[in-house]
């Protein structure tokens, strides 16, 4: 008896762009476990640690990318990633190549889906230029390939996630949290585990082919109170100072870079973010893609765990 028979859909040949990153490296292993044959496309094979065959090359310059969606039922395209080497005057302009090269290839390979992550958007449209860039790659690949699904996503609460990890260092290295004004304004963090859980069922369902989906978790709150969550579940007090009207800035995005021990030109685009309500236009995603959520707490509970598996937290 075939899959089909058995009312199990087919395995898929599965490319996983940007596999040595945060979310693919989590996506590929998952992947293989549902029964898939995987490939990853890398720049840099030796960063890979999915035990997954990969093909080397660069979606910008287009270099690798036909050998890699040889024979590739689905394509996920996750390498827009806001790398710091790239001068934010050319960022949209690379995004948009890397894009238009991999819709081109994807194509040409007669590939049926591509999976894309993107970013919430506020409900007026996109604030900063790296949002309104995630857009406009959303419309390049669902425009490509018709069957293609897109995800977009706000803060997603995981060790590895850059935007956790930078909240999680604030408050273990401040000890009076300076609160600008974004802080009342609300989205909806997701768990990792439901973030990894949505990407993979969206590369066989057939209820989101051709669609764009917000993800989000099933708690809303001000970036003020997802502070104060970490740093309660972190089992730390500390005390706020909250402006009425300062918000982020280059100067501020820096200073808060150096306290977090990341790099400025990545913590621009996130305080950038932070200055409008991101949340979900509606909550479709899990149920069509039948993923439970997990609460907020639980995600922070999850993550501060996975966190001391590999490294102190000096304030607990």
């Amino acid at each position: 008896m075939n899959a089909a028979q058995n009312g199990r859909r087919p395995p898929l040949n599965i490319l996983v762009t940007g596999i040595s990153g945060y979310l693919g490296s989590l996506v590929a292993p998952r992947l293989v476990r549902e029964g898939h044959s995987v490939r990853g496309f890398a720049r840099d094979s030796r960063r890979v640690t999915a035990e997954v065959p990969v093909v080397e090359g660069d979606a910008v310059s287009g270099a690798g990318l036909e050998r890699a969606l040889d024979g590739i039922d689905v394509a996920y395209f996750l390498i827009h990633s806001m790398e710091a080497a790239v001068d934010q005057d050319r960022f949209a302009v690379r995004e948009r190549t890397a894009a238009d090269r991999f819709a081109q290839a994807a194509r040409n390979s007669g590939v049926k889906r591509i999976v894309y992550l993107g970013g919430l958007v506020p409900a007026d449209g996109p604030h900063s230029e790296h949002l309104a860039s995630r857009l406009e790659v959303e419309r390049i690949l669902l425009e490509a390939i018709p069957e293609s699904v897109a995800l977009r996503a706000s803060i997603v609460i995981g060790a590895r996630s850059r935007s956790f990890a930078f909240l999680v260092r604030l408050v273990e290295r401040l000890p009076v949290l300076a609160l600008p004004a974004w802080r009342s304004h609300r989205t909806a963090p997701i768990d990792e585990r439901d973030m990894v859980s949505l990407l993979v069922a969206a590369a066989g369902s057939d209820k989101v082919a051709g669609r764009s989906l917000d993800v989000a978790g099933p708690d809303v709150v001000s970036y003020g109170e997802l502070i104060d969550r970490i740093a309660d579940l972190m089992l730390v007090c500390r005390p706020a100072v909250r402006f009425k009207r300062l918000t982020a800035t280059p100067i501020a995005s820096r200073i808060a870079a150096v306290i977090a021990g990341e790099q400025p030109e990545l913590i621009e685009p996130l305080m950038e973010s932070l200055e409008s309500d991101l949340l979900p236009r509606d909550g479709k995603a899990a149920k069509l893609l039948a993923v439970r959520l997990h609460s907020l707490d639980a995600a922070i509970e999850h993550s501060l765990r996975d966190w001391e598996a590999t490294q102190e937290l000096a304030a607990r």
